[in-house]
C-alpha cells in the first residue's frame, strides 16, 4: 500500500486550488462540500468560478500562483492541465511545506483524492492508487445504490445522541445498542422523520439499559480452505461481532483481516511435529474470555467438525455453562476436489468416500487398508505429508494397484495452490521431491480431470503405433 488512507480535518482550514478550467471545476465539486476555505488562483477563470466567488463559496484570485501563496494552507491542488505549470505549483507548495496533488498525475502528487460516496456525515472513500479509476467508479456506483439516502440523517442523529448512550458500559453492550439502532429500528422509522428517529433512540436506550449484562458466548467457526470468497455468510457475520478471535495457524491472513478491527486476535496455532499451543490451553482461553462476557470466535481452518478437535472444545465450553454455536465451513476435501475438476463420489465407481487423517497424537494412523485397496475406492487423506510412505506401504501390502491415481493438492483454493498428479507406486518419492510448504490434502483414487484426459490421449497414441 503506497498511499495510507486518512480523513483530514479541514474545517476553517485553507485549501488552495490552482486552475481555471474544467479540471478545476471538477475538483471544486468535491472541495466545496467541505467546511474548508477554498482559494482558487486562475488567470483566465471559467464563468462558473466567477459565480462561485460571487456566491461566497470560494475566494477567486485572478493571477498566477506564486511563492508564498501556499503558506498556511492545508493542501494545494494543481489543476491547470499543463504538466510544466503543475510541476511549478508543486515546487511552490513544497517550498511552503504543503503537500500537493496534481489532477490526473500520480507521479507528481504527494497524496491522492479517492472516489467518495457521500452520505454526510457518513463518507466512504475508495482508492486504487491510480491503478484502476474505472474500477473505483464502478465500486462507488454500487455503494451509492446500496446505501440508503437517509443514512446520513441516522448517523447525524446518532452522533447527537452519543452522550446519552454513555449510560451504557463500553464494549459489547453499547455496541449492541448501536447495532440495534442502525440495522434494526432506525431504518424502519427514518422515513417518518427526525422526531420519530429521536423517539426510537430514547426507547432503545431504555430497553438496553434494562436488559442487564449479557453473558459471553462462543462461535466455533469454519474459515474454509483459505479463499476468502469461500467463507460462509454466517462466518462473516460472526467475525463482524467478535470481541475475541482465537485462530488456527492455517487460517488465511485475508480471512483474519475480515475480523472486527477492535477484536483481540489470539494465535492458537498447532503444527504437526512442531511447536504448538496445547489443546488444554486453547480450551482455557476460550472459556476465560467467554466468562468475561465476550463474544468469542474460535476460528478453525476448513470445517471445525472435520479433524478439528471440536468435541474437546465443546466439552470445556459446556462444562463452564457457556452458550455456543457451530458455524460449518468448506472442508479442504471439498475445495480440493473441485479444483481438480472431480467428484468425491461417482455412480458405478464409488458409493462412499473416506476422510482419513495421516497421523494423530500417537503417530501414524491405521485404517481399514484392505477395504480401501479395492478398485474404485476413494479417500481424502488430511495431514498426510509425513505419513505418505506409511500410507503407500499399507495400501500396496493389502493389494492396491501401484497404478492407482493419486493427487496431492497443496494450499487448496488459494492463489499459491499446487496440484501434483502421481500414482500410488510413485507417491514416494513424489511427496518428498515436491517439498511441500503449505497444508496438503492427498486424494487416493482420483486424478485431476485434465491429467486423466492427457493420460488417455497418450494411451490411444501408443495403441495406434
Amino acid at each position: 500500500m503506497q498511499h495510507f488512507p486518512i480523513f483530514l480535518s479541514v474545517k476553517d482550514q485553507t485549501i488552495v486550488l490552482v486552475g481555471g478550467g474544467e479540471a478545476a471545476l471538477a475538483k471544486l465539486r468535491l472541495l466545496t462540500k467541505t467546511e474548508a476555505r477554498i482559494v482558487v488562483y486562475a488567470t483566465e477563470p471559467h464563468a462558473d468560478l466567477v459565480r462561485l466567488d460571487a456566491e461566497g463559496k470560494i475566494k477567486l484570485v485572478n493571477r498566477e500562483f506564486d511563492y508564498g501563496d501556499a503558506r498556511g494552507a492545508r493542501r494545494v491542488y494543481a489543476a491547470t492541465e499543463d504538466e510544466l505549470i503543475d510541476a511549478r505549483i508543486v515546487a511552490i507548495a513544497h517550498d511552503d511545506g504543503v503537500l500537493a496533488n496534481v489532477v490526473d498525475n500520480l507521479a507528481l502528487s504527494d497524496f491522492i483524492t479517492p472516489a467518495i460516496v457521500d452520505r454526510d456525515p457518513v463518507t466512504v472513500a475508495i482508492g486504487t492508487e491510480g491503478a484502476a479509476p474505472v474500477l473505483a467508479r464502478a465500486i462507488k456506483a454500487d455503494l451509492e445504490e446500496r446505501l440508503p439516502s437517509n443514512l446520513g440523517m441516522l448517523a447525524r442523529l446518532g452522533k447527537a445522541f452519543r452522550h446519552a448512550a454513555d449510560a451504557l458500559p463500553m464494549g459489547r453492550k453499547r455496541r449492541d445498542f448501536w447495532a440495534d439502532y442502525y440495522f434494526n429500528e432506525g431504518p424502519h422509522v427514518a422515513a417518518r422523520g427526525e422526531d420519530a428517529v429521536n423517539d426510537t433512540l430514547g426507547a432503545l436506550l431504555d430497553k438496553h439499559i434494562m436488559s442487564g449484562e449479557e453473558a459471553g458466548r462462543v462461535d466455533l467457526v469454519g474459515a474454509g480452505p483459505g479463499d476468502p470468497e469461500l467463507l460462509t455468510l454466517k462466518a462473516r457475520k460472526a467475525l463482524d461481532k467478535a470481541d475475541v478471535v482465537i485462530y488456527d495457524r492455517l487460517v488465511a491472513p485475508e480471512i483474519l483481516e475480515l475480523a472486527r478491527r477492535e477484536a483481540i486476535m489470539i494465535n492458537a496455532g498447532k503444527e504437526g511435529f512442531g511447536a504448538s499451543t496445547a489443546q488444554d490451553d486453547i480450551n482455557a482461553m476460550i472459556v476465560e474470555h467467554a466468562l468475561d462476557g465476550h463474544h468469542v470466535v474460535r476460528l478453525k481452518a476448513g470445517d471445525p467438525t472435520v479433524f478439528g478437535r471440536l468435541d474437546e472444545e465443546i466439552e470445556a465450553i459446556e462444562a463452564a455453562g457457556i452458550a455456543y454455536a457451530i458455524v460449518p465451513g468448506i472442508t479442504a476435501a471439498s475445495a480440493a476436489v473441485a479444483q481438480i475438476g472431480q467428484s468425491l463420489t461417482k455412480r458405478e465407481r464409488n458409493a462412499s468416500v473416506r476422510l482419513l487423517t495421516g497421523h494423530d497424537m500417537k503417530g501414524f494412523c491405521d485404517h481399514d487398508w484392505r477395504t480401501l485397496a479395492r478398485d474404485g475406492e476413494v479417500a481424502a487423506i488430511y495431514m498426510g505429508k509425513r505419513a505418505a510412505r506409511f500410507v503407500q506401504g499399507r495400501l500396496l501390502m493389502h493389494g492396491a494397484s501401484p497404478e492407482t491415481p493419486v493427487t496431492i493438492i497443496e494450499n487448496a483454493s488459494r492463489a499459491d495452490s499446487r496440484v501434483i498428479a502421481t500414482t500410488l507406486g510413485e507417491l514416494e518419492p513424489t511427496m518428498t521431491t515436491a517439498d511441500l510448504k503449505g497444508p496438503a490434502i492427498t486424494f487416493y483414487g482420483l486424478a485431476p480431470r485434465h491429467a486423466a484426459k492427457a493420460i488417455q490421449s497418450i494411451s490411444r497414441k501408443e495403441a495406434s503405433q
